[in-house]
């Protein structure tokens, strides 16, 4: 009550500061109320992030009580401001950018919701987050062994272990202990994610998810980049199966199937990189081990970080504020739970940014860190916007601009120039090795990238029902990704719930975006630095392209990434690319040699391009799995996978 109270003396004091004879069309006065709006919601946005900070680094019910009502105050500030921003007639003003700030407002998001269905909206996404983040599983041979976590030891067990059974133990059990835990949660979440939409004025909440990208056409867009790129796809995934069917055995692979899941080195198999050593195309060209060699030369967590820090000052671009250093989880903490997802902080105030990140000394998570540190220097960039323009231009832009570094972080180039390969070799087998291993991530990310939001937009507009979330996900999976679960499921579980984008509800589709326009922004800073000739692509490929130390690059992001959200995303994109809309042709100029390789290689050894039908099912309940697996009879309600081709 205080709190309304103060804004509406806050907004009677603003209405009796404006000259009447200045402000014939309103303006002034509008101006002025964006003005206090953008200042108190940042002050609301900074409590907010500070008891959020305090919770994820700390899983306790103390912090979680905490963190709700923070989110609650702020939640009836700005409630209580979008009543006000709703009796002006923002949509007649003359000035486009104050235009931009009321539309921004004028969505409201959850605090939408009656005040009791809020709090249960705040408690049933911290619980589902807490249950994915405090999982452990047993250990595979030792079952007295407990308590390992996705953070480190499952994501070292999936990089490292080629033990099928093993594997599919971990696979099975930690969506046992994440995902179907947390399945009748998910149908409240959805039912309350649809009811914020209809009260921001949305249909549903695919509709309310996808206004971020301001794009009418945005999903026939994503279809069609999807399209560009799936037949490079479709021939990563037959090389990569023939050659696990090598490893592992028809018993494991079948070579004309869906790839079992848990064999791709990741908990999701959403990227494949981690076995590379097992489909390297020449492994007496493979390059030495970054990893051994981060290790030999005694890297910390703090001197990976530090290295980061380093590429970004090389091109004009900011250093990390001293809060950050002082102020971030860098290293899993040894007395508490935290939510070990890497993930980067404003806290809106202009100066804290930081990084919580379960930090391995490893090559990947060198990586990571550079594309983590990519996201600080979007919020240092656009420190001084109108909090309403703190934002990347869409949500891909974000993501894409660490990965964008990245590309040439990774270049045995970079590398070489840092002390981490102690030679170069540029023959046609190491090129193809090393966009073999970029592929691996980059290539095989993309269907997973976009189902995810696929499945979401489809539950969300009921076009998947509470009971076959399981079987749509899989119908998906094995459609766009070509790949299956190591055992038969059923409806009791919930492997969507197995993600942590889908349990803290994070949209997905923009990473998805951020994969395809990296390489777009590759391209034009690499021309900008001089490392890159379209017309003459083959004296210095684009794979080999590494911007570090290029002052020319370094601005020409740098602005981009000044304008925040005050400009629709194609305009950004224009002012980095000279182009106006996301596309592939980057990308698939990035890897022109590798497809080809691909494609007489998999011709040479007759390859099925493609996958048939998959003979794992999912069943209607463990009950009905039950009696299948102690009969092995099929004659039960089912759930057969389509297949793809």
């Amino acid at each position: 009550m205080l709190l309304s109270l103060l804004l509406v003396g806050a907004l009677a004091c603003l209405a009796a500061s404006v000259d009447p004879t200045q402000d014939t069309d309103g303006e002034v006065e509008a101006r002025q109320f964006i003005d206090f709006l953008n200042k108190e919601h940042g002050r609301h946005m900074n409590e907010g992030y500070h008891a959020e900070w305090l919770y994820s680094t700390n899983l306790t019910e103390h912090n979680l009580n905490y963190k709700i009502n923070k989110s609650l105050e702020h939640a009836t500030f700005t409630k209580e401001q979008w009543k006000e921003l709703n009796k002006y007639p923002w949509q007649t003003y003359s000035d486009p950018d104050l235009r931009r700030q009321f539309k921004i407002y004028s969505v409201l998001g959850s605090p939408a919701l009656e005040f009791d269905k809020l709090q249960k909206f705040e408690k049933l996404q911290s619980d589902m987050e807490t249950i994915y983040s405090t999982a452990k599983v047993k250990h595979h041979k030792d079952k007295n062994k407990t308590g390992l976590s996705l953070e480190p030891e499952l994501t070292e067990i999936f990089i490292k272990s080629r033990d099928p059974e093993a594997l599919r133990h971990y696979w099975t059990e930690f969506r046992k202990q994440s995902g179907k835990q947390v399945r009748d949660h998910y149908k409240q979440y959805v039912d309350l994610e649809n009811e914020v939409a209809v009260k921001n004025n949305f249909t549903d909440a695919a509709e309310y998810w996808l206004d971020a990208y301001d794009t009418k056409d945005f999903r026939e867009q994503v279809a069609k980049l999807w399209e560009q790129i799936r037949p490079l796809y479709l021939q990563i995934h037959a090389y990569v199966r023939r050659r696990l069917n090598e490893k592992y055995g028809d018993k494991h692979v079948n070579r004309r199937g869906p790839i079992p899941a848990h064999l791709l080195g990741n908990m999701w198999a959403q990227t494949w990189n981690n076995i590379y050593d097992l489909v390297v195309p020449y492994p007496e060209k493979s390059k030495p081990d970054v990893t051994a060699e981060l290790k030999r030369q005694g890297y910390t967590v703090n001197k990976m970080f530090r290295t980061a820090e380093e590429f970004f000052t090389s091109l004009n671009m900011s250093a990390m504020p001293p809060e950050f250093w002082e102020r971030s989880v860098l290293e899993k903490p040894a007395d508490r739970d935290i939510v070990c997802h890497a993930s980067a902080w404003d806290f809106h105030d202009g100066k804290d940014f930081r990084i919580k990140m379960c930090t391995r000394v490893n090559e990947e998570d060198l990586f990571t860190i550079h594309h983590e540190m990519g996201h600080v220097q979007y919020f240092l960039e656009y420190k001084n916007q109108p909090m309403a323009f703190r934002e990347g231009a869409n949500p891909g832009f974000h993501e894409a601009v660490g990965d964008t570094i990245s590309l040439s972080v990774q270049t045995p180039k970079h590398l070489h120039k840092i002390g981490l390969l102690s030679n170069v070799t540029n023959d046609r087998e190491t090129t193809i090795n090393d966009l073999m291993k970029t592929g691996l991530e980059k290539i095989a990310f993309l269907p997973f990238g976009y189902l995810m939001d696929l499945w979401r937009w489809g539950v969300f507009k009921k076009e998947v029902s509470h009971e076959d979330y399981n079987k749509h996900w899989w119908k998906l999976r094995h459609e766009y990704q070509g790949v299956e679960p190591p055992t038969h499921r059923s409806e009791d579980d919930f492997d969507p719930g197995a993600k942590y984008h889908i349990v803290a509800s994070v949209p997905y589709i923009r990473y998805f975006v951020s994969f395809v326009i990296q390489f777009q922004f590759h391209r034009a800073l690499c021309i900008k630095a001089g490392e890159f000739d379209p017309k003459n692509p083959s004296k210095r490929p684009l794979d080999e392209c590494d911007i570090y130390r290029s002052k020319e690059a370094g601005n020409l992001l740098k602005n981009m990434l000044a304008l925040g959200s005050s400009k629709p995303w194609p305009e950004a994109m224009e002012a980095i690319t000279g182009q106006r809309e996301m596309d592939a042709s980057a990308l698939l100029d990035y890897f022109e040699p590798l497809q080809k390789w691909l494609e007489e290689e998999n011709a040479r050894t007759g390859e099925m391009v493609g996958w048939e039908p998959t003979d794992k099912k999912v069943f209607e309940s463990d009950a009905d799995l039950q009696r299948y697996m102690e009969t092995n009879e099929a004659s039960l309600v089912t759930t057969t996978l389509e297949p793809l081709l």
